[in-house]
């Protein structure tokens, strides 16, 4: 449902009645790109973004490893991907202020994903499901393998997938910081706060409203439409308005390595044992799969997860890491949907006017722009126009009917 009474010019408030047309909690990448796609649709529209750290020093959106590919296995997400590299490639005809370039440093060397015998299949209809939505994927064996990265120890693989075009790596926090600087030039409204409740009106057979939302320091900010856009922390935003989310602060490691070996022509590699490897100017950055299954644990970097066990299996698929150092590490949060490994964008189930985008489990920075302009378009004209991003609605949590993202990585 779009939102109600655009056209009417009593839709429409000063700031200083605290009254919002469209109210958006979370000013991360999600909700900075909502923000710009609201104010760039519809100037008159009063937007607001309701943020509690504007240092963001724990956000998914500082910490990323700001990578973007179209290796996924849901359609939706590769649609998502095609958009983001096509925004990304022009993002100054987008985002500049003033007509000045933004340089977020895109680099498209590829995704590289490793198959061992068993994981073939699985690789082979990614591939199918891939190149059937125009990604350009190469499929390679291991002898090709070897030709192209000599460095790569091919022992064990029986197949590669190599991105062509449209899939490398970013500076994410630009990206993030071009979106909120471009929404407030364009008339949004920056509060900072936290939110502590959500006020509804209905019960019972009929949608609830959201009607307003009251901050830590006692404001009231009613709205004309409301957005979860809080990442991580998006379920426990909700947590007493009885809407399930099963989204989590699932934290994850990155290491920062240097070989005295260059890696020629490295793409972002995905091991069959779950690690990931790419260059990051003259050093790499590598991530594993994490042995905590808590959410919420304290941003610290765990470098037991580059144990020496990890570290043998890291030089045995590229033996120039045998000389390899770790400089520092960084860890941040994946706002991991627990249900699915995809986000949740869209009204929430049984709300008229509250809708959500978060629980991207850790490919959200890529999806941002393609993502904020469909739920902005749900917002203004009740469902997406440009990209079809309904399969990742809210209400198949709710019918307990998950859209499995298979290519998820660390």
């Amino acid at each position: 449902m779009p939102l109600r009474n655009l056209s009417s010019p009593s839709a429409f408030r000063s700031v200083s009645s605290d009254r919002i047309d469209v109210a958006i909690i979370g000013a991360g990448v999600m909700g900075a790109a909502t923000a710009y796609w609201l104010k760039r649709s519809d100037p008159n529209l009063s937007v607001a973004v309701i943020e509690r750290d504007y240092s963001f020093s724990q956000a998914s959106s500082t910490l990323s490893a700001s990578s973007i590919r179209q290796q996924f296995s849901c359609p939706v997400n590769i649609q998502l991907s095609q958009f983001g590299i096509q925004f990304l490639r022009t993002v100054s005809d987008h985002l500049s202020c003033a007509g000045e370039a933004i340089d977020l440093g895109l680099t498209e060397p590829g995704y590289l994903y490793l198959a061992s015998i068993d994981q073939e299949p699985s690789l082979r209809a990614a591939w199918e499901i891939q190149s059937g939505h125009g990604a350009e994927i190469s499929l390679l064996s291991a002898p090709e393998l070897t030709r192209h990265f000599p460095w790569l120890n091919t022992d064990g693989i029986t197949l590669g997938a190599l991105g062509l075009s449209g899939e490398g790596w970013f500076d994410g926090p630009a990206l993030h910081q071009a979106f909120l600087k471009k929404a407030l030039s364009l008339g949004a409204i920056r509060i900072q706060g936290e939110v502590k409740a959500i006020h509804c009106e209905g019960s019972g057979q009929d949608l609830r409203f959201a009607k307003s939302v009251r901050l830590a320091d006692g404001r009231e900010i009613t709205c004309g439409a409301l957005v979860n856009a809080a990442g991580a922390w998006s379920s426990r935003l909700v947590r007493d308005l009885d809407i399930e989310l099963p989204i989590g602060a699932a934290r994850r490691t990155v290491f920062v390595l240097s070989c005295p070996t260059p890696l020629t022509n490295c793409p972002l590699l995905i091991d069959t044992t779950g690690f990931w490897l790419r260059p990051e100017g003259r050093f790499l950055i590598a991530g594993m799969d994490p042995r905590a299954e808590e959410d919420d644990l304290p941003l610290d970097p765990d470098y037991s997860e580059l144990d020496e066990a990890q570290w043998a299996v890291l030089a045995h698929r590229v033996p120039a890491l045998e000389a390899m150092r770790i400089e520092r590490a960084w860890a941040g949060y994946y706002e991991m949907n627990h249900f699915d490994h995809n986000a949740v964008i869209g009204p929430l189930s049984g709300f008229e006017n509250f809708y959500c985008i978060a629980g991207f489990s850790g490919h959200g920075m890529q999806h941002a722009p393609g993502a904020g302009l469909a739920l902005a378009e749900w917002i203004l004209k009740g469902a997406p126009q440009t990209i079809d991003v309904r399969p990742l609605g809210h209400d198949r949590i709710i019918r307990g009917e998950p859209l499995r993202e298979l290519n998820v990585i660390g």
